[in-house]
């Protein structure tokens, strides 16, 4: 792609995400806009200087950033980056930042998220990760055929990744990870997965050419990463969402497995690494109001222990703390007495999503997390 294309393709890019509320509110939006008007002066052409003026006017019209990354299955920051590293790869220096997981000891899977767990010792070799085809999930959830140990969505090229790694290094007796479903845009959280297995990660948890827009692996170290690449043998259906095809892969590599070795055996020789955890932060009533910092949180209902989980990352996507508590109004307290909410909206959003958790608590339903406070308004412009 010649150089004027790939610009007039970012300057596109930009120009659509921008045009929804979501995408205004969104870091990823705010990082490439920023990250362009520093590198977009080094290169000597004329579409260059047209788009520095589009993106200071872009920046005037970002609202504060209220979640730092959504999992859209159509990312337009994040196609526009892969198109900008693509053709101008020294322009854009990432940052090898460090965090933490929540891991419960003695649980499996220890890192919560949106899986559905099976495991039933050296029977169940295969884990599946579908990308972002949510309810292929849930579908082979419910027929859960012989041979699957853990199934779920993987909808980002970073903390997706991480959770991955972290939930299958600590069950040995998953030996392959059938990557399936559509693999999000921009995202690319699926070839990120292939890369990741065969070449790996650099010093600064990059994943070694991998597509995504932000590749970097930071709640994971490079033994758990090694660990991962020796355990698991990657199966690549990525586009597949024939659940029969799926079935018939996972009872293949059930068999291979059984033929060539006892789980328990391999289990025993392959022992499960360590791996980090962050404190607990237990909910409590609230002494003082402090609403003066930002970020988003993820929030889990655990149907086995009777709470709620709250994950609250920074813009960045680090882990910054972990909240549980038995109901909607302890949790939010603390959030806001710890000063974790900046904007009224955002705090609302919060109220009405833990409340949903803590009824899908009472009464066994399934949760559905809203993925943004201002996704009902993005069709109003």
């Amino acid at each position: 792609m010649a150089d004027k294309e790939a610009i007039q393709k970012i300057k596109l890019e930009i120009q659509k995400g921008m045009q929804l509320v979501k995408c205004r509110k969104c870091g990823c939006m705010k990082e490439i806009l920023e990250n362009l008007l520093v590198s977009l002066p080094s290169i000597e052409i004329e579409e260059c200087s047209d788009l520095i003026q589009n993106i200071r006017s872009w920046l005037k019209k970002m609202q504060p950033v209220e979640y730092a990354c959504l999992g859209c299955k159509y990312c337009f920051p994040a196609v526009a980056t892969n198109i900008l590293t693509a053709n101008f790869p020294s322009l854009i220096q990432t940052v090898s930042l460090s965090c933490k997981f929540e891991i419960k000891e003695k649980i499996w899977p220890p890192v919560p998220g949106e899986y559905f767990a099976f495991c039933e010792g050296s029977t169940c070799p295969v884990a599946i990760s579908t990308l972002a085809s949510i309810e292929l999930a849930e579908t082979l959830a419910n027929i859960r055929p012989n041979g699957l140990c853990i199934v779920g969505k993987t909808e980002t090229e970073n903390i997706g990744i991480d959770k991955v790694i972290k939930n299958t290094i600590t069950n040995p007796t998953i030996r392959f990870l059938i990557v399936a479903g559509q693999d999000p845009q921009g995202h690319h959280s699926g070839k990120t997965l292939l890369a990741l297995s065969e070449k790996g990660v650099a010093k600064d948890m990059k994943v070694i050419d991998a597509p995504g827009r932000r590749p970097i692996l930071r709640n994971v170290s490079h033994s758990e990463v090694e660990s991962f690449r020796r355990q698991v043998q990657l199966v690549n259906m990525m586009g597949c969402e024939d659940t029969k095809m799926i079935i018939d892969k996972i009872d293949e590599l059930s068999k291979k497995v059984i033929s060539s070795c006892e789980c328990k055996e391999c289990s025993e020789l392959t022992p499960s690494p360590k791996i980090l955890s962050v404190p607990k932060i237990l909910a409590r009533v609230p002494k003082k109001l402090k609403m003066d910092r930002a970020g988003y949180f993820v929030i889990i209902p655990s149907l086995d222990k009777k709470i709620i989980i709250v994950e609250h990352y920074a813009y960045d996507n680090k882990l910054l703390h972990i909240i549980e508590g038995k109901d909607a109004s302890s949790i939010y307290s603390t959030i806001i007495e710890n000063g974790w909410l900046r904007e009224l909206s955002h705090a609302a959003y919060l109220g009405r999503e833990l409340a949903k958790a803590e009824f899908s608590l009472k009464y066994g339903s399934k949760y559905i997390q809203d993925k943004a406070p201002g996704k009902a308004e993005k069709n109003t412009e």
